[in-house]
């Protein structure tokens, strides 16, 4: 399959997904602001997951899938706060925190959150509770204080900071901010066919990186209306980014280097890897 049709088909099951998991909450502010956060986004993460896991000889892995997109939905409410980035939009909609309110962003974060760990744990994720548990705690290290959370509180930090940071520091935030997730995502497959990990490991690590440059490099050439958020507001900040960094030219020189790094680590997976290849190139082609 395309990698653009595995795309669709992962977005419209996990979406079908979330719709039935919902479906079945009572209709409160909470969990109608939960539903909207997770709409709207392409699913890469969520593809991830199931394209690793079919390379795998695994054909299910929706749960997992669902449990990634569930995260990163929360870490998008919580960094679209005031007292984060303060952002109005998010995928072409108002952020959650301004569709409602703050304190119902901040609960609807936390519970898809905890749910992501409850799809993770839940028997239809995989039957040996071994490797369910070994999904929740490899999510919970790569979104938490070591992953996601750290990279977010460096780069808060960062903007607090009287001097730029260096390449090496940017490397670092966003190997956390961005990679840890997408690290998560990719490394799912073979944790739940018991396989050796280290190709999607390898291809996650370079993929991860490429994803923030192409997002910096959107923040100065993207369009606001077809990326659904504002742009240009790295430089406002005065922020430190591999665009301001490397230019313009030589960010998008090194996201193709890191692309290329990606789907080479994936040779040992042989022709079933192409729809993995094809998320990669996507990664530095995509407009929002």
């Amino acid at each position: 399959m395309r990698f653009e049709d595995g795309l669709a088909d992962a977005a419209a099951r996990i979406g079908a997904g979330f719709d039935a998991r919902f479906a079945t909450l009572p209709d409160l502010p909470l969990h109608r602001a939960m539903a909207y956060a997770c709409g709207g986004g392409k699913c890469l993460r969520g593809y991830l997951v199931m394209e690793g896991a079919r390379v795998h000889g695994i054909p299910d892995a929706l749960h997992p899938a669902m449990a990634i997109e569930a995260v990163h939905a929360y870490s998008l409410v919580h960094d679209d706060l005031p007292a984060m980035d303060d952002d109005d939009l998010r995928r072409g909609h108002p952020t959650v925190h301004r569709r409602w309110d703050e304190a119902t962003a901040i609960l609807a974060g936390d519970a898809l959150q905890t749910l992501g760990f409850e799809l993770c744990l839940a028997p239809e994720a995989h039957p040996d509770a071994g490797v369910r548990a070994d999904l929740a705690l490899s999510l919970a290290r790569a979104a938490g204080a070591e992953g996601m959370v750290m990279g977010q509180a460096l780069d808060i930090a960062a903007e607090a900071a009287d001097a730029p940071l260096d390449l090496d520091a940017i490397v670092a935030l966003q190997r956390g901010k961005t990679g840890a997730l997408i690290g998560w995502a990719a490394e799912a497959g073979p944790r739940l066919a018991g396989a050796d990990p280290a190709p999607m490991r390898a291809y996650a690590d370079a993929l991860g990186l490429a994803f923030q440059i192409a997002d910096d490099i959107l923040d100065v050439e993207g369009d606001a209306d077809a990326m659904g958020k504002a742009v240009g507001k790295d430089e406002g900040r005065n922020k430190a980014t591999f665009v301001s960094l490397l230019g313009l030219d030589g960010a998008k020189a090194r996201a193709t280097s890191l692309v290329d790094d990606a789907c080479d680590a994936l040779s040992p997976l042989g022709p079933e890897a192409q729809g993995l290849i094809g998320a990669a190139r996507f990664v530095i082609a995509r407009r929002t």
